[in-house]
């Protein structure tokens, strides 16, 4: 959550920004059905800095773990 003060806001949003058709959350349950959200611990996100990189990683390990389930559950 932002820290920010009303002020700090204020000056940040142009006048010619109107909002007040606006609805809100409209699309949050079609962005949530579409998309898995990890949050990864400092540590990590130092190795992983990019969504490729983490992905590639995270198949490689899910590849040894089938292969080592298959050679004990053939």
């Amino acid at each position: 959550m932002s820290q920010q003060t009303n002020d700090e806001q204020d000056q940040e949003m142009l006048e010619e920004y109107d909002f007040s058709g606006g609805v809100r959350g409209k699309y949050a349950a079609r962005f949530a059905a579409g998309a898995n959200v990890v949050v990864l611990d400092p540590d990590v996100a130092e190795v992983f800095t990019d969504a490729e990189s983490f992905n590639q990683a995270l198949r490689a390990l899910a590849g040894i773990i089938q292969h080592q389930s298959e050679k004990v559950h053939p």
